[in-house]
């Protein structure tokens, strides 16, 4: 007879920062760009270039764009960082004018961000523990008030 295992929370917020479409068309035209370069040293090269460069911009697109934020188990998960809900402050959503402002002049250095300049909208969170040095998180997002939304019920969760 098989023990019960722990329940798995499920996510309350969970968002995948892919790549626009438009780059994945990048991806073919630098697949071609390799199969014109080696065309002149016959086909079954330029093929070999087709594939080579398709593959290598297809991989560089899909690992830019595999970014995830997750609001799961009373936690922040943002890139490789997991950050407990006791603490993260409250959360700013950032319309495209006041995100990119925090992307630039008003950016602090210290500060973590899984940032995508083709998402313009975004959310940032104070970070409350008052031993570590980042000041704040700084989330692109194409749903801010949701993941805002999250982020205050993990908060409340904890207490």
């Amino acid at each position: 007879m098989q023990q019960p295992s722990a329940p798995v929370t499920a996510p309350s917020f969970d968002e995948r920062l892919t790549a626009p479409r438009s780059w994945w068309g990048i991806a073919v035209l630098l697949g071609l760009s390799g199969a014109l370069i080696l065309l002149p040293l016959g086909v079954l090269p330029a093929l070999g270039g087709l594939l080579a460069a398709g593959a290598l911009a297809a991989v560089g697109v899909s690992s830019y764009g595999s970014a995830r934020i997750r609001v799961v188990a009373g936690s922040l998960v943002a890139g490789d960082a997991r950050i407990p809900a006791s603490a993260l402050g409250r959360p700013e959503v950032l319309d495209a004018e006041e995100a990119r402002a925090w992307r630039t002049h008003k950016a602090d250095p210290r500060a973590y961000m899984v940032m995508r300049s083709y998402v313009a909208t975004a959310v940032r969170v104070e970070v409350t523990d008052p031993e570590d040095p980042t000041p704040y998180v700084y989330l692109s997002s194409r749903e801010p008030e949701a993941l805002a939304a999250a982020i205050e019920a993990a908060r409340a969760e904890v207490g």
